[in-house]
């Protein structure tokens, strides 16, 4: 049995693959469209290639979360992953023509995919359910902070040396990931309570969980050893409070994917800025918001709960869009990019927490928020299909405008239900019961 001290040695290493990860596992971002716009690609050819990875990430988010509740090497998934990532996006840099550039960007999206899961399997599988809402704010923290060093790299070099110093960053961040990875111990990560089980020796099994049948064996192990891998309609089915999670964030992913890349787009479409420079300093505001916010937020959900967060990230998204609709400046980008750094930082935090809690104790907790990610998935797929049809027709203010209105119905979709809150006030009156006492293993 793992020590403590060895523990919060691997939550210290955890938090280092959080903050080398941060520069490889979204995948290029905005600089993806940035790049293409400037080998003459049309603003809505790169939304539908964005779309069609998107979707195809969708598809793989779901198998994705199951193999990692079953798998016991969720640190060699990690690996994997990422040296999977690099290929991919260095054959883009080499050959950016149409065929490379889709084939790459629909493998980097099913590989990408793996991402979400992983880390949540290890940091549940580390901390428990308990010490989830500040590890989860420390994740967040620690991975934005690595977005804003990564930006800032990137966008030193791009100016210097152009777009491709962005793809030689993206091989040398990942060594520090690699290293951080080796130094977790395998023995202290708890692959029980890394899919949403009961550690061993604690009580029988949840009366909250919305997956568990009353026949189910009352053993973790045995449960572990019996749930078959679930579908992500089965998972969504069982669980009405998290299919309304999945509708909202669906909703809010259509309107806030496309925001970011189109903001670059836009300013360079008008000659206002260098790309490389503007389009990491898009990323660096919001990074730098998102680390505090990230850590309040952990806080708070400790405390609180996580449903009160995701409602405040859904209201800030409509009055993003809105700002950078009627203010067509580069300096548009600190506001609107100050407020996507709030509801960035606040779901980063409160998603992965919040569907852990509504599944606590099923046994398909990263199923469950793989389910999630591939609702949220069509909507974030769809997002830049959408944004560039409208981009191209009608003005870059109009697409902004559109994405702001379904922004809004995410916002009043999650206001008009109460069961999350209701299912999550319960979960979080049970973890803060006394730890039953043991005289077992």
């Amino acid at each position: 049995m793992a020590t403590l001290h060895t523990r919060t040695d691997s939550q210290r290493w955890l938090s280092g693959v959080n903050f080398f990860l941060a520069d490889v596992r979204d995948g290029l971002g905005p600089f993806l469209g940035v790049f293409l716009l400037s080998h003459g690609w049309r603003a809505d050819d790169i939304g539908y290639l964005m779309t069609a990875a998107g979707l195809a990430g969708m598809l793989a988010t779901t198998p994705m979360g199951a193999w990692v509740d079953a798998t016991r090497r969720k640190r060699g998934l990690l690996a994997g992953a990422t040296l999977t990532l690099i290929a991919s996006n260095l054959a883009l840099w080499a050959w950016p023509v149409a065929s490379v550039a889709a084939t790459t960007q629909i493998l980097a999206a099913i590989v990408g995919a793996l991402f979400g899961p992983a880390i949540m399997g290890l940091t549940l599988g580390i901390v428990g359910p308990r010490g989830l809402p500040r590890q989860l704010g420390l994740n967040e923290a620690w991975n934005h902070a690595g977005n804003v060093v990564a930006a800032a790299l990137a966008g030193l070099a791009g100016y210097r040396w152009g777009l491709s110093a962005v793809f030689v960053l993206m091989v040398l961040m990942p060594l520090g990931a690699f290293a951080c990875l080796h130094r977790i111990r395998p023995e202290d990560i708890d692959n029980d309570v890394a899919r949403g089980l009961e550690p061993a020796g604690a009580a029988g099994p949840s009366s909250l969980s919305s997956l568990s049948s009353p026949s189910s064996p009352s053993s973790p192990a045995k449960l572990a050893a019996a749930a078959p891998v679930p579908s992500i309609w089965r998972v969504l089915a069982r669980s009405r409070a998290l299919c309304l999670v999945a509708l909202t964030m669906m909703l809010f992913h259509l309107g806030n994917a496309a925001m970011l890349p189109l903001l670059g787009q836009a300013t360079v479409s008008r000659g206002q800025a260098d790309p490389s420079a503007y389009t990491a300093l898009t990323i660096i505001v919001a990074q730098l918001v998102m680390v505090p916010v990230a850590l309040m937020a952990g806080r708070h959900a400790k405390r609180h709960g996580y449903w009160r967060l995701v409602m405040l990230a859904c209201c800030v998204l409509p009055l993003r869009g809105l700002l950078a609709a009627i203010w067509p400046s580069p300096w548009a980008l600190i506001p609107v990019q100050i407020m996507d750094g709030i509801a960035a930082g606040l779901l980063g935090v409160a998603l992965p927490g919040l569907v852990a809690s509504l599944l606590c104790g099923s046994g398909h907790v990263n199923a469950g928020l793989g389910a999630i990610m591939a609702i949220q998935g069509i909507g974030a797929a769809l997002s830049p299909a959408v944004a560039g049809w409208v981009a191209q027709r009608y003005g870059y203010g109009s697409a902004f405008v559109v994405l702001s209105a379904i922004a809004a119905a995410a916002a009043l979709a999650l206001m008009l239900n109460h069961r999350i809150r209701q299912e999550e006030l319960e979960v979080i009156a049970r973890l803060q019961e006394p730890l039953p006492q043991s005289g077992g293993s």
